[in-house]
């Protein structure tokens, strides 16, 4: 289970674990939480009022400062798990859905003709149609894209980071994706 890490504007920052999340509980750096209660931290006992310390942990939480750099002007990172998940497990040659272990990267522009590793030239497709459509083209290879290529969006940067969100955590992130977004489809 992670914490949802947001800026004190309300922008996400990172998946923490509770035991990162109680260090800025600790600090004083949260401005404000958010969802439910996910951990507590029981500390020391006070030595005149032999009252234990307790930290709650919330499952998402704003903490002091603004970050240095503009968020919308981030690229995510691209791997295997969040194109999958982008692209919902589609083959975006022949339309099947597949498990993982079944899927490829498929390049548009093949990297034989210099095609960038980037996330508007790269689709989900399954290892049959990835062999058909071999170093060419969809247009040279007579098979055309179900779908288009997208950049994801920071919100769903962060859906895609994390296959275990808490429902709160979801509700929160999806209230933020764009609405043309193939994660409210």
């Amino acid at each position: 289970m992670k914490v949802l890490k947001l800026s004190a504007r309300g922008l996400p920052q990172s998946w923490i674990t509770p035991e990162q999340a109680v260090t800025h509980y600790a600090a004083g750096d949260v401005r404000w939480e958010l969802g439910s209660r996910v951990a507590l931290f029981r500390g020391g006992h006070n030595a005149r009022t032999g009252r234990q310390s307790r930290i709650e942990v919330s499952s998402i939480i704003g903490t002091r400062g603004v970050p240095d750099i503009n968020p919308f002007e981030l690229q995510p990172s691209l791997t295997n798990a969040k194109l999958f998940q982008r692209d919902r497990n589609l083959c975006a040659y022949c339309g099947g859905h597949f498990k993982d272990e079944d899927l490829t990267r498929e390049h548009i522009v093949p990297v034989a003709s210099r095609g960038p590793n980037h996330w508007m030239n790269v689709v989900t497709a399954c290892r049959a149609c990835n062999h058909r459509k071999a170093s060419r083209t969809p247009e040279q290879a007579h098979m055309p894209l179900l779908y288009a290529p997208y950049v994801p969006s920071l919100w769903e940067d962060f859906i895609l980071r994390n296959r275990r969100i808490l429902a709160d955590q979801m509700d929160f992130l999806m209230a933020h994706v764009p609405h043309s977004s193939r994660l409210l489809n």
